[in-house]
């Protein structure tokens, strides 16, 4: 991340480290490379250069870029400091708009506090850095098990895995090995299971949890994830499908539906009833909340469709097998 087309107010000797690191350059760069204190006071007080930390200068005036603080965030925490957590995430792909505070990790040897940095500390820097990428960060995999870490619940720490792969930004295997490498890990065997599920085409949440609490739970038939299907010359992906049963489910933890998505969603369960797929579509009240009576739907609809198994109740209060067992008396 350095900005070649930019021309900093730096001699020569610092010009290409500056350019390297997007503006920001430290004190000690500057006096390595044969500047005086008063070079850079000079320069300083007549606003030609801005301090953007205690001892990190940016080598220009006007605002500063993003690429520029994160340099800075760098240089201030000094050696062994890389970007972590939700900076890490931001420079991977991971989340879409950085998060207010700058995130940094640093070796557990050093206690330092920075204001307007959030800073954590770990004996596994070395291993933890993503090599020959700049600025320094966290590789995507440890960048992923930090924040499941921290994850207030499961569901949030599963969600950053299951965006990870879900992004192709790395694979079940790489963040498996990351996994194991740590003595310490919240939650490690559901997330192994997550992660298990993820190499299968789980791409959500929402999608991990009617694996789990839905279809699993109440001993339906095993689904397939982000099916690649074709309708009428367009490819689409299945959230889940039932190939021997030609019942597809769409899952969707979206709060609200422009009218325009709602219209092509309807058009798309329209063509597939057309070819002999039925749709159903779950959101997250029907997962989280309902998970039994979701699975008594879809035991309900599979059978009409030739399942000839039996769904299993998934506690003694679970309605399943109350309600199957009814169903069954009258006939269904």
């Amino acid at each position: 991340m350095h900005n070649a087309g930019m021309n900093y107010d730096v001699p020569s000797a610092a010009a290409e480290i500056a350019r390297w690191q997007s503006g920001a350059i430290s004190r000690r760069q500057l006096l390595d490379a044969g500047l005086t204190s008063q070079m850079i006071t000079t320069r300083l007080e007549r606003g030609r250069w801005q301090q953007l930390h205690r001892g990190v200068y940016a080598a220009f005036n006007g605002p500063p870029p993003r690429e520029t603080w994160l340099w800075a965030a760098v240089l201030r925490t000094g050696d062994g400091g890389v970007l972590s957590h939700q900076t890490a995430a931001e420079l991977h792909g991971l989340i879409d708009s950085p998060a207010e505070a700058i995130y940094l990790t640093v070796p557990a040897t050093r206690r330092i506090t920075i204001p307007g940095l959030v800073i954590r500390m770990s004996g596994r820097i070395g291993q933890a850095r993503q090599p020959n990428r700049d600025p320094p960060r966290t590789s995507v995999e440890e960048t992923v098990l930090d924040l499941a870490g921290l994850s207030r619940t499961f569901d949030d720490a599963c969600g950053w895995i299951t965006k990870a792969c879900g992004k192709r930004l790395t694979t079940e295997e790489k963040l498996r090995a990351a996994m194991a490498s740590r003595k310490k890990m919240r939650w490690r065997d559901e997330l192994n299971d997550v992660l298990a599920a993820a190499s299968d085409g789980i791409h959500s949440v929402l999608e991990y949890r009617y694996l789990r609490d839905v279809e699993r739970a109440h001993g339906l038939p095993r689904s397939k994830h982000q099916v690649r299907v074709v309708i009428d010359g367009k490819t689409v992906y299945r959230d889940v499908y039932y190939e021997e049963y030609q019942l597809a489910v769409e899952l969707d933890g979206r709060l609200a539906h422009p009218e325009e998505e709602r219209w092509r969603d309807s058009q798309r369960d329209n063509q597939a009833s057309a070819h002999g797929v039925e749709t159903r579509r779950y959101g997250w009240r029907d997962v989280y909340a309902h998970a039994c009576e979701t699975a008594l739907l879809q035991a309900q609809i599979l059978r009409q469709r030739g399942w000839r198994g039996t769904p299993r109740p998934c506690s003694p209060r679970c309605p399943v097998g109350r309600a199957w067992s009814a169903s069954e008396r009258r006939g269904a």
